[in-house]
């Protein structure tokens, strides 16, 4: 394949997933309306996935600590992918499965949100932090792709982007969580 024909095949994939995207509205509102409870009633945000969708979960932790569009305060976010020394004790001492739940269990509270991304759905560990969520009262947002895998039907609420490639998926799930942000902090007190 050459590279125009290449890029045109991508192009149209990504056109196809995003069309997809209108029937995330409803969803994505009703994530917004849990993030903004969250964090308007003092509690926090929790973000994770593997690979890219743990640079991801980074980001979107970022926009809410620091800012997004506009300048305002500071709301707790954390994405529990930046700790190298944790997640790899963690993994050492427990299993790798654990590296989420496990901080979920030290972290998460009754009135949090967690937002799980994972572009196959079968990522054992998000799976692993979505259940230690929901049996600590924290209310769960997943993010998935493909059929959503095994870690479909887990979450409180789910997104499943439908897709063949990997990159597709994680580019609309992107652009669903840019989207949340500019929907969450419209409301957020300056």
């Amino acid at each position: 394949m050459n590279t125009s024909t290449h890029f045109q095949a991508s192009l149209n994939d990504a056109i196809e997933v995003f069309q997809s995207l209108t029937s995330f509205q409803a969803p994505l509102k009703q994530a917004a309306a849990a993030v903004l409870k969250a964090l308007l009633n003092g509690n926090k945000l929790m973000l994770c996935g593997n690979g890219g969708s743990a640079s991801d979960s980074a980001h979107i932790a970022t926009e809410f600590t620091c800012r997004f569009c506009d300048d305002r305060r500071p709301y707790p976010a954390m994405a529990f992918t930046i700790d190298g020394g944790l997640m790899t004790a963690i993994g050492n001492d427990y299993h790798f499965d654990q590296v989420f739940q496990r901080q979920v269990a030290a972290f998460g509270k009754k009135g949090d949100v967690l937002i799980a991304l994972t572009t196959s759905g079968n990522s054992k560990n998000v799976l692993e932090a979505l259940k230690e969520a929901k049996a600590r009262g924290v209310y769960t947002i997943a993010f998935l792709g493909k059929t959503g895998g095994f870690t479909k039907g887990i979450a409180d609420l789910e997104m499943i982007v439908p897709g063949k490639a990997t990159a597709r998926i994680q580019e609309a799930q992107k652009f669903l969580l840019h989207v949340l942000c500019e929907m969450v902090e419209k409301e957020l007190p300056k």
